[in-house]
């Protein structure tokens, strides 16, 4: 038995130690970060030191904080979450009309869900995670830039399409006063400004932005350019990402799935100056209908591989994974291939990380707790059912934390 072998093994015991039956030891656990985050080429860096990422995504976390009855909910979470070792979570700082809005009309908040958002982000304290907040959904849940169109439709602006989201000047206004007013919310637990806040990683302008009608891509790369000017002339100590999934424009379309062009470009976005590291996701289940595993990987490894060389030399900004799963509704879905799947991400990841690369971090879709099954889409994690996938993250987790 080699000694790197024999060392692996000690590793697995202790993860599986201290997951399986709490936090006996977890020398990371809740060791809260200091100061704000910045970047250094395609390097994150904390207090001088270099900073990866192992997180998850949490679109439900600041609906349940907002009503105390379901706030075990979140304290479980990021519990669960700091034991793992995990240090950062990505969530919605919006929600736009319907049902329990964040947003209910253009500037007008329901304070009960702001004062959940502050609570998202003082258990995220407490337990050592940073928080990426998301502005806008580019799809109709929550309301998204679909709302903001009725928004404005329904004050008498003629617009044809919701892709004027991000042409027109009212739209863009509520959007920019709905920055203006999270930027500079006083947390009523911690009583720091938003915009003040170390614990916040960055802000992302929107998730997963998408212009159909406009191919060439001039829509989405100009208000991207306005909005990220816009944020950082509020709060110029956070770091600012787009949201992207990685699509790339009409010149390059042979990386995306299908030769898909969704109106957002990888690199011309990614290059306007405020904006300080890139994002991909990554749903081959979805982008790659009718095909097998075999067809999947290929696709995953081609889609790492040109974002992170794009990263590394054109862009020279770090690179996050920031949404990747794999779905427990799929036909011959099994917990092991979903092990499998994160355990090669997480792989891809440290071997950029450890030798200097741009591609350092991932952040899976997504955590709950037990007892949120309206809540649950498939990706869903529930650490307490699904010990052996705790024990991957853990182990990711370890290993970027050795990491100088």
């Amino acid at each position: 038995m080699s000694l790197r072998f024999f060392s692996s093994l000690i590793l697995l015991s202790l993860i599986m130690l201290f997951v399986v039956q709490g936090n006996r030891w977890c020398p990371w656990c809740g060791a809260r970060p200091k100061g704000f985050v910045k970047t250094q080429g395609t390097r994150f860096v904390q207090n001088g030191k270099s900073l990866y990422l192992n997180g998850f995504n949490a679109f439900w976390i600041m609906y349940m904080a907002s009503d105390p009855s379901t706030r075990d909910k979140v304290t479980t979470t990021f519990q669960q979450a700091s034991k793992t070792g995990m240090n950062v979570a990505r969530t919605w700082a919006f929600s736009d009309g319907g049902y329990r809005p964040l947003q209910s009309s253009p500037g007008v908040y329901n304070e009960d869900m702001f004062r959940g958002l502050d609570f998202v982000i003082s258990e995220a304290r407490k337990n050592g995670l940073y928080v990426i907040l998301s502005l806008v959904n580019n799809f109709e849940d929550l309301g998204g830039r679909k709302q903001y169109v009725q928004w404005a439709r329904d004050r008498g602006q003629k617009l044809n399409t919701d892709d004027e989201f991000y042409t027109n000047a009212v739209v863009k206004q509520y959007y920019k006063n709905h920055v203006k007013t999270v930027l500079t919310r006083i947390n009523s637990i911690t009583r720091k400004s938003y915009k003040d806040d170390p614990i916040i990683f960055a802000w992302e302008l929107i998730n997963e932005p998408r212009c159909q009608t406009d191919p060439s891509g001039r829509f989405i790369q100009e208000w991207v350019r306005e909005m990220a000017a816009f944020v950082k002339s509020i709060d110029n100590n956070h770091l600012l990402e787009i949201g992207l999934e990685g699509f790339y424009g009409e010149t390059m379309k042979q990386y995306n799935p299908g030769n898909l062009v969704v109106g957002t470009d990888f690199v011309s976005n990614n290059q306007i100056a405020e904006v300080d590291f890139a994002t991909i996701h990554l749903y081959p289940d979805q982008w790659l209908p009718n095909s097998n595993d075999e067809a999947e990987a290929v696709f995953v490894d081609k889609w790492i591989e040109a974002h992170t060389k794009d990263s590394k030399s054109v862009l020279r900004k770090p690179l996050i994974l920031s949404e990747f799963g794999k779905s427990s509704r799929l036909a011959g879905y099994r917990q092991e291939k979903r092990d499998i799947y994160f355990g090669k991400i997480y792989e891809d990841i440290y071997d950029s990380s450890s030798t200097g690369g741009p591609f350092v971090g991932g952040i899976f879709w997504q955590l709950m707790a037990q007892g949120m099954d309206t809540f649950r889409d498939g990706y869903e994690v529930v650490l307490e059912e699904t010990p052996s996938t705790a024990r991957v993250i853990a182990q990711q987790s370890h290993k970027l934390l050795s990491l100088k």
